[in-house]
């Protein structure tokens, strides 16, 4: 018996739409970062690009469960002195309302070259519209 390998070249990627309105942000971000990973595929392999392509529309309306909402903040650091910033959840709502499921999500995939690859695979976007209806994506329900 061969272990089997997938090549990039066999790899049949779809369109899924995730809607974000009113669902916790780590369930849709566990379900978007599963998509994008491929690993709903039976020929998942972990060190090929096996995913496929995520929509999340309705990022705005995404629920943070518990105290998150208050208590959550974001941090960054520029690598120069004095150079921490720190934003809450409310901050990152008012003026990048995507920037909390892109996140969730990024955190969620390897932390190397397969990971910058795959995340240019999910799009986010505020309102219920998006610009990808010509690649007929399928609608995906988030438990």
């Amino acid at each position: 018996m061969k272990t089997f390998s997938a090549k990039a070249q066999e790899i049949d990627r779809k369109w899924h739409v995730i809607d974000a309105e009113g669902k916790i942000l780590g369930q849709v971000a566990v379900a978007a970062a599963r998509l994008l990973r491929g690993k709903h595929k039976p020929i998942f392999t972990s060190h090929i690009d096996s995913g496929d392509f995520v929509v999340i529309i309705n990022a705005d309306k995404v629920v943070l469960s518990g105290k998150k909402e208050q208590q959550k903040e974001y941090v960054s650091h520029s690598g120069y002195v004095g150079g921490k910033k720190v934003a809450s959840v409310a901050d990152v709502r008012a003026n990048k309302p995507e920037r909390l499921v892109e996140m969730a999500v990024k955190g969620m995939i390897p932390h190397n070259r397969l990971g910058r690859q795959i995340i240019k695979k999910l799009k986010v976007y505020t309102g219920a519209e998006h610009p990808h209806e010509a690649q007929n994506p399928v609608a995906f329900e988030v438990a």
